[in-house]
């Protein structure tokens, strides 16, 4: 029997979501109130993709999951599981034998339809009796609702794939994050631009935001600069290889950043992207696109 408590989060989390921010809230008060760790369990991908075989693209790596969930609302233990192995698990042996004995749970908070187990008999009626039974406490927490809209992945994954930043961001909660290690360009931004630029690969299975230039901030060594962000195809630049790239110009920036951990998050859509006559024209946009980014940085503060 592990004998560190632990207040406990189920759910697989994709883009930590003000609906999920309701459980998640729930459990550090609970863990205060019982003196445990607050804890969240997800999985490693996606069950919807697993269990129906089609593509779901992801808000958010595992990475930036964790991340979110530990910045945002004070969660101690982010557990990432293979879904695999616990599709296969009965779900009174994931409650008894995994929850309980393994981690140590004392308190479970579970959304409103969240399903867990073999063939996911699981569901919450199943999960508050079994705790009843047990002792545990459990809540289950209701949908979560915005301007009549009930808080959902699905909703806000359509929001991002139509660049529509600003409210994708208010049913966020918190900005659209991306994070990676900066990959090598190919000096177009520092040599014929006049920008220092960073070059970030999506990670596989994530959202590819809608093609055009976004207005961003970038985190890097316990710094954070403004950054106009091209996210597409680069159809201006010679020999581009048709693959998508996130491109970050960072203003009053000068450096180079490849190989560092980027953390980028996304605030406003600026334009679509384009092909423009010559790289100097393609220059001057930027130009402007970065005086557009000051100006809405500058509002918000």
């Amino acid at each position: 029997m592990n004998k560190t408590k632990r207040v406990i989060a189920l759910g697989f989390f994709d883009g930590v979501h003000t609906g999920h921010g309701a459980l998640l809230q729930r459990v550090t008060q609970r863990a205060r109130e019982l003196d445990a760790i607050p804890t969240a369990f997800t999985f490693d991908r996606s069950p919807t993709a697993a269990i129906t075989g089609q593509h779901v693209p992801l808000l958010s790596s595992v990475e930036d999951r964790v991340w979110l969930m530990r910045s945002c609302y004070h969660i101690q233990e982010v557990i990432v599981s293979s879904f695999d192995g616990m599709m296969r698990m009965d779900w009174q042996d994931f409650i008894t034998e995994y929850l309980v004995r393994e981690l140590g749970v004392v308190h479970v908070v579970a959304g409103h339809d969240f399903h867990f187990g073999y063939m996911g008999k699981g569901n919450p009626q199943r999960l508050r009796e079994k705790c009843a039974q047990l002792g545990l406490g459990c809540d289950i927490i209701g949908r979560v609702e915005q301007d009549g809209i009930t808080i959902s992945s699905t909703y806000i994954r359509t929001l991002i794939a139509q660049g529509e930043m600003e409210r994708a961001n208010q049913f966020l909660g918190h900005p659209h994050t991306l994070t990676n290690r900066v990959a090598h360009g190919k000096k177009i931004g520092t040599t014929t631009l006049g920008f220092p630029t960073v070059n970030l690969l999506i990670p596989q299975g994530v959202i590819v935001p809608a093609y055009g230039v976004y207005a961003t901030r970038v985190w890097f060594d316990g710094q954070c600069r403004c950054a106009v962000t091209n996210v597409g195809v680069r159809p201006t630049v010679e020999d581009n290889d048709g693959h998508v790239t996130v491109e970050g110009f960072i203003l009053d920036f000068d450096g180079d950043l490849y190989g560092h951990e980027i953390r980028m998050e996304f605030y406003k859509y600026l334009r679509p992207e384009q092909k423009f006559v010559s790289m100097q024209a393609l220059a001057d946009e930027i130009r402007h696109n970065a005086q557009q980014t000051q100006d809405y940085f500058r509002q918000l503060t």
